[in-house]
């Protein structure tokens, strides 16, 4: 004979059908992001609907801070550079590597000029350091896009980063249709930062390329705000591609800080290689992606005429994506510091 249901087991139950509806919904918000990117062999089904956002018609940030609210200060674990000292460790102890990177971006003037302090090596591990736990070196690069590398591996036990100042760590992302400059973010994603300038010292980047393009069509405007009850896409106002070089190893980059996409956010789909650049502002993501770099603000009329380049439609995972029929070939260069 069955037993009865009390309250309690309702309650339980209750708790379980809600934890499940969650447990859904958060799965197709992943399922869709992901699919949008990545193409598959074996599609998969799903719906384009999404709910609906509001968004405000502000103006779009590309040339200034990519986030509004706290400032990233993240570094390499396991990466020691070398360099000219401007603090010495042995005399300056900080109690975390934020703190080492929060001094050493106090030695940058803002006015656009270098930095006296543009990289920093933090002793984080309290066994493996011993007494020298807590030492903070402040260092300067001569060629802050060239990096003096002493040790990296497992068995290192320090802590490094990055740091440009305003005007400081733009690289060229050249195409056939101009040159895009990027500033990169090493304080937010600095895993990503340090690939790409493994790029930047190569002569050729044989395999990096953009293959697929989609303007903003009707659904969202010149900078890059949703237009009020328009769909989300297709088309999804993107660029895409792939950064590894033929040649080269490339280990997955795990995921570093991740703000809402904006018109001109350079991320990456996954671990990389692949890349995209948005031609719009695209809060229903959901702080999902690797954020790295920026377009300068001058240049996305290069992308917007990328973007009306001729295409073909496929199909990757039952979504209409619009893919270039003649990829762009990509190669890093260096720019100069002023922008």
């Amino acid at each position: 004979m069955g037993r009865r249901q009390n309250d309690s087991d309702f309650g339980r139950f209750a708790l379980l059908i809600l934890f499940f509806i969650g447990a859904i919904s958060c799965s197709m918000i992943y399922l869709f992001i992901t699919m949008v990117f990545m193409p598959s062999i074996s599609p998969v089904s799903f719906s384009t609907s999404m709910q609906e956002y509001e968004y405000d018609n502000g103006a779009s940030v590309v040339d200034e801070e990519v986030e509004e609210g706290p400032q990233c200060c993240r570094g390499v674990e396991h990466l020691e550079l070398w360099g000219d000292a401007v603090k010495w460790g042995a005399e300056f102890k900080v109690n975390s590597s934020e703190d080492c990177c929060v001094a050493c971006k106090k030695m940058c003037r803002g006015d656009g000029g270098p930095c006296l302090c543009n990289s920093w090596v933090f002793c984080g591990d309290r066994d493996a350091c011993g007494s020298r736990f807590g030492e903070c070196w402040l260092k300067r690069q001569k060629d802050a896009l060239n990096p003096d590398r002493r040790d990296s591996g497992d068995r290192v036990m320090w802590t490094s980063g990055f740091v440009f100042d305003k005007g400081e760590g733009i690289v060229g992302l050249e195409t056939d249709y101009g040159i895009l400059r990027i500033k990169l973010l090493p304080d937010c994603a600095p895993q990503s930062v340090a690939y790409i300038l493994e790029l930047l010292a190569l002569p050729h980047c044989i395999g990096c390329q953009i293959h697929r393009a989609e303007s903003r069509g009707s659904f969202w405007n010149s900078e890059g705000n949703h237009i009020k009850k328009a769909p989300f896409g297709p088309p999804f106002a993107l660029i895409q591609g792939t950064l590894a070089s033929h040649g080269s190893i490339f280990k997955d980059i795990p995921k570093e800080h991740c703000p809402n996409i904006r018109r001109g956010s350079v991320a990456w789909v996954g671990s990389g290689p692949e890349f995209f650049i948005s031609l719009a502002n695209h809060k229903e993501w959901r702080d999902s992606y690797t954020v790295f770099g920026y377009v300068i603000s001058e240049d996305m009329e290069i992308l917007e005429k990328i973007a009306q380049l001729p295409t073909k439609s496929e199909v990757w995972n039952n979504i209409h994506v619009s893919v270039l029929e003649k990829p762009i070939l990509l190669r890093f260069r260096r720019m100069s510091t002023k922008s």
